[in-house]
């Protein structure tokens, strides 16, 4: 069988009251791999639902993705379920508010093809918002780089090795991302596949945290400081304790994202 006769990728956009991005990062992600489809990859789309109240599942249909419900608010669940009805060769996470350019894709692509690789992610780039807010989110390029980590706005891994190594902890409501790279290095390491940051072409993600308030401000700091702790937590307290504070000490990162 030919790579041109088999689902190669299948893409994963988590999304929670995500209307007002999710189209244009639908609209980009096609074109992107339109403007590559010389490449002759096979691919398919699909939205995870993750209990939205507005029209985030309409506007995926309409856009032609596969859509599926989940109604646990919490990312690493939906791209987890989103991953459970995928038929591709790889896994391609993006965030319902991030796009990738075709100049990635065609990266993306390569990383595919090349063989030597179990995954990618990608440094981003901020769009939107404040200055303040795109130097905030932009300062972890470097140490993506340095120690070859990915946040999850896009990432890529072969369908075999996220199911080898549990997919994205649910017992984590934030940096599940890190974790799950982590895990995949090491497991990687095992078959002789390497993972790497693409950063020539970064993943086009928004800067709307850059337009919230003060006070919506401040708790976006808590919750991040907050978000490491637990972070660490997870390596030394039991799994159930860590989830249980997680779903109490995070919400902020689910109602206003």
């Amino acid at each position: 069988m030919t790579v041109e006769d088999r689902m190669l990728i299948s893409v994963v956009v988590p999304a929670y009251n995500e209307a007002e991005f999710l189209r244009q990062t639908l609209e980009r992600i096609q074109q992107a791999f339109k403007e590559n489809e010389c490449q002759g990859i096979i691919w398919e789309l699909i939205v995870c639902d993750n209990n939205s109240s507005d029209r985030t599942a309409v506007i995926a249909t309409e856009m032609g993705a596969t859509v599926i419900f989940e109604p646990v608010n919490q990312i690493a669940r939906a791209r987890n379920s989103g991953a459970s009805i995928a038929k591709g060769e790889w896994l391609l996470f993006i965030d319902a508010d991030s796009y990738p350019t075709p100049d990635l894709m065609a990266e993306t692509l390569n990383v595919v093809r090349e063989g030597q690789f179990i995954g990618c992610g990608t440094t981003v780039e901020v769009v939107g918002g404040t200055m303040f807010n795109k130097l905030r989110m932009e300062r972890l390029n470097p140490l993506f780089r340095l120690f070859n980590w990915s946040g999850g706005a896009y990432l890529l891994v072969q369908r075999d090795a996220f199911e080898a190594v549990g997919g994205f902890s649910t017992d984590l409501y934030a940096y599940e991302e890190i974790d799950f790279v982590i895990r995949l290095k090491r497991y990687g390491r095992k078959q002789n596949k390497k993972f790497t940051v693409l950063h020539r072409h970064p993943v086009i993600t928004s800067g709307r945290k850059g337009d919230i308030g003060f006070f919506s401000l401040g708790g976006l700091f808590v919750s991040n400081f907050l978000a490491v702790i637990l972070f660490g937590l997870h390596y030394l307290l039991p799994k159930a304790i860590v989830r249980w504070l997680g779903s109490r000490l995070l919400g902020y990162w689910y109602d206003q994202r």
